[in-house]
């Protein structure tokens, strides 16, 4: 009985976590919209950035040419503030994962330690690395520990049982790392989709203006002009940074990973040849 409820009460934790994070982003991506539309009818709508006040057609600064850009710029510029936001909170996130020390120079000196049969010490150097390496190598070490004085198993069975413990650590570290990377890959694509939707509505704008026979609106056919240079502008600037920031993380998760996976194969090799 006691077994069936500390199950219960590890699988619902990690759900309370995420149902935790799930509200959070979601708060996140609320303020950011927020924020954006609120920049955009204040600051930018100001008629002090204007040339003919508050008629709103001819712009005297940037703020003045984005407000011409119509109601998509809004959107793109929530877009930007939420893949701004989960960038930082990646960076901080997986800067930290990668621990205080190189994952070369970490397993050298675990190996070290280990060939000196001084667990402790490979240990503390889990410690000191103090990143998804490092807590997926202690818990390794741990069962190594374990193992050593285990007298009932033989030493293929004890390297299975640290390789598991391996697995199941990798599996708790590996999610923390990629979580949140959606958003980057899913703004990567949507922002451009809506910067050439903010496109189409301006060229429908300018061709509307220049529909006029024998005097065409000049205003408003620069008005139009403004809508789809503004929206492909931010667009294809918000996609290029997202896309840019997805590489970069993914690229550093892939190293962790590959660092996880080279420490799980030196305690293999060192229990193999120090216990057989």
């Amino acid at each position: 009985m006691a077994d069936v409820k500390a199950t219960v009460s590890n699988t619902a934790q990690p759900a309370k976590s995420s149902g935790n994070s799930m509200i959070i982003n979601l708060v996140i991506v609320l303020i950011c919209i927020a924020v954006a539309h609120l920049i955009f009818y204040t600051v930018f709508a100001s008629t002090g950035n204007f040339n003919d006040g508050a008629a709103r057609h001819q712009p005297k600064n940037l703020m003045g040419t984005m407000y011409l850009g119509g109601w998509v710029v809004p959107i793109l510029m929530s877009t930007f503030l939420v893949m701004l936001s989960f960038v930082i909170e990646r960076f901080l996130t997986i800067f930290k994962a990668r621990g205080k020390m190189g994952n070369s120079e970490f397993i050298r000196k675990v190996q070290y330690h280990l060939s000196q049969k001084n667990v402790d010490a490979a240990i503390a150097e889990c410690d000191k690395q103090a990143g998804s390496v490092g807590n997926v190598m202690r818990s390794g070490l741990k069962k190594y520990k374990e193992m050593i004085g285990n007298t009932t198993l033989d030493t293929d069975q004890k390297i299975a049982n640290i390789k598991k413990e391996l697995e199941e650590t990798t599996t708790l570290e590996l999610p923390m790392l990629e979580k949140n990377l959606i958003f980057l890959s899913t703004i990567t694509s949507a922002a451009t989709l809506l910067g050439l939707f903010g496109t189409v509505m301006g060229m429908i704008r300018a061709f509307a203006a220049m529909a006029n026979a024998g005097a065409p609106d000049a205003n408003a056919l620069a008005a139009g002009i403004s809508e789809a240079l503004v929206n492909t502008a931010l667009g294809i600037g918000t996609s290029f940074l997202a896309m840019l920031a997805y590489n970069f993380f993914t690229t550093i998760i892939d190293n962790v990973t590959f660092g996880i996976e080279e420490s799980g194969y030196t305690l293999e090799q060192s229990f193999m040849a120090n216990y057989k």
